[in-house]
């Protein structure tokens, strides 16, 4: 089999396109939530994800998707059955907690490194919500010009924001036509790793300092990845080789102490509640897997919070 190389190591003001570093992370997740949506009885539903991974063109993840690889016996994390309920279990997280904020009451809506995210033009909006979604231009730019040749069309009013999550986001959001005092439901999906340390609190900070009473963030993280990725990112790697990638995920995640999510939400006024990955695939129906290096790259808390009032 031959292997796809992706440039993966991390530098300050680095950009990526959709299958090299980061970006092809995104496609990596696009790809689980095409196996998700397919067969007789599809775990979620996801029209868009296929086309967009064909597109995007990395020949192992249209395999992964097609489910063409061929599972080792002992690395039942990567069959497709447990590729597909964990990614079931982070997508239906995601799409409730939208589709709950919009129950409530709220009309504008970011997500934050949206990747090949398409719930713009799947999830059922309310008639009046903007959705703002924020990333590097070309991953902004192959996504829309994709979707559009494809004839999707968002159903919320979309607005994409190209700019990177590092250098003056907020600024970029405001220029078009985000309101400060509108509630707002944010989701960081699958990013903060991806941060420096620094970064992550500077993301809080903004989503904060843009938001108002009422306003809601839905995010996930798993505790000590740097650490985890240490003891187990050559692993990791030589999975997804096996697959005919030559990524290496432990270069891609920023090493250094950072602050815990829920603790630094709650010091910011957020009131935060937590859910863990077996937790969520319990609730699900779905059995927790046993592999140890599953869990450990699995084992993402997800949180979310709600700004209280700053009287």
């Amino acid at each position: 089999m031959s292997t796809e190389s992706s440039d993966t190591k991390r530098f300050d003001g680095d950009t990526w396109d959709l299958a090299s570093s980061v970006g092809a992370t995104a496609t990596a997740v696009a790809a689980r939530r095409a196996m998700a949506s397919k067969g007789p009885n599809p775990l979620i539903d996801d029209p868009f994800a296929e086309p967009l991974v064909n597109a995007v063109g990395v020949q192992a993840f249209i395999r992964m998707m097609n489910g063409e690889l061929e599972t080792p016996d002992d690395d039942p994390a990567f069959s497709p059955q447990r590729l597909s309920e964990g990614m079931a279990v982070r997508t239906r997280y995601f799409d409730g907690f939208f589709l709950e904020a919009v129950g409530a009451g709220l009309r504008q809506a970011v997500i934050l490194a949206s990747g090949l995210d398409t719930r713009g033009y799947r999830l059922p909006w309310p008639p009046g919500t903007v959705l703002y979604e924020i990333d590097q231009p070309k991953v902004i730019d192959f996504k829309t010009r994709t979707l559009a040749e494809l004839g999707a069309a968002p159903i919320a009013d979309r607005r994409a924001v190209a700019v990177d999550l590092r250098d003056d986001w907020p600024s970029a959001l405001r220029a078009n036509g985000f309101d400060s005092a509108q509630p707002t439901a944010w989701i960081a999906e699958g990013l903060l790793g991806y941060l420096p340390p620094d970064a992550q609190d500077r993301l809080f900070d903004n989503i904060t300092a843009l938001s108002c009473t009422g306003s809601r963030i839905g995010t996930g993280y798993v505790p000590d990845i740097p650490d985890r990725v240490r003891k187990r990112g050559r692993e990791l790697s030589e999975r997804w080789r096996r697959m005919g990638l030559d990524l290496n995920w432990s270069e891609l995640v920023y090493d250094g102490d950072r602050n815990d999510v829920v603790a630094y939400l709650d010091q910011l006024g957020w009131e935060t509640t937590v859910r863990t990955t077996p937790e969520m695939y319990a609730h699900n129906g779905f059995e927790f897997p046993a592999d140890p290096s599953a869990a450990a790259f699995g084992d993402i808390r997800y949180v979310t919070a709600t700004l209280g009032s700053r009287s």
